[in-house]
This record gives structure tokens, C-alpha cells and sequence, in this order.
């Protein structure tokens, strides 16, 4: 999990969030909008759906990009969990909140670096190893 969080504002354009993703080498920022109850995500995805459908990275909002249907993780979730929540929703990106605070983003990739760099198993992997 990431612990440092890329937030933007709800009135940034999709072109400042753009950017702002870019030189930090993430795919999602969180998006804090003091109207809402909890924060929302904007993503690679929804920047690239906007831009499909001929819209203005210039002048559309964040706000109106938004990820629909988050899951929200716990600090406490299993990397297996939090996979499966990824994979169920069809989403690559969790906003991990603890004590309503927002405390770490959880990528794909962040998942995919801990299996990979620990050399960690999943009963499939188990099973092909024993066949």
C-alpha cells in the first residue's frame, strides 16, 4: 500500500489530474471533496472513458469522473482480500480508510510486487506445483 496519497480537488480538470498522476507514477488519485461523505477516486480508466467519448480534459471536472461503486479496504485486509475485492468489483485501485481517515492507496501492481518479490502462493499455484 502506498502510504504517501495523490489527492486532488473535485474542481481540478481531468488534464490536472492527468498530469498530476503522471509525474507521480500512479494510475488514481483520491479526490477529497469536503460536500461528500468520504472520498472518491478518479483513475487512468475514467480519464481515458472521458476522452473516448470526445470530452474536454481542458474543462471536465474530476468530480464528474469519478469511479462509481468503491470499496473502501481496511488496514487490516489480507493482500488475498483485497485481490478478490479487485477482482470481483473490476477495479485495480483500493482507497484504504481507517477510523474514517484515509490512510493508503492499494494498487494491483502494489499487490502483484509483494506475491512476486515473497514468492507467495495461492492454492492454484500449490496445486499445479503438486500435479
Amino acid at each position: 500500500m502506498s502510504d504517501v496519497v495523490l489527492t486532488v480537488g473535485p474542481d481540478h480538470t481531468l488534464r490536472d489530474a492527468a498530469k498530476a498522476m503522471g509525474r507521480r507514477g500512479v494510475g488514481a488519485a483520491v479526490v477529497m471533496d469536503p460536500e461528500q461523505p468520504g472520498p472518491g477516486i478518479v483513475t487512468e480508466r475514467d480519464i481515458l472513458l472521458a476522452l473516448a467519448e470526445g470530452q474536454n480534459p481542458d474543462t471536465e471536472r474530476v468530480c464528474d469522473h469519478l469511479s462509481e461503486n468503491l470499496t473502501f479496504a481496511a488496514p487490516d485486509w489480507s493482500l488475498e482480500r483485497a485481490a478478490e475485492a479487485m477482482v470481483r468489483g473490476g477495479f485495480r485501485h483500493l482507497v484504504v480508510v481507517e477510523g474514517g481517515e484515509t490512510v493508503g492507496v492499494l494498487s494491483m501492481r502494489d499487490i502483484v510486487r509483494c506475491w512476486t518479490g515473497d514468492r507467495a502462493t495461492t492454492p492454484v499455484e500449490t496445486a499445479r506445483a503438486r500435479a
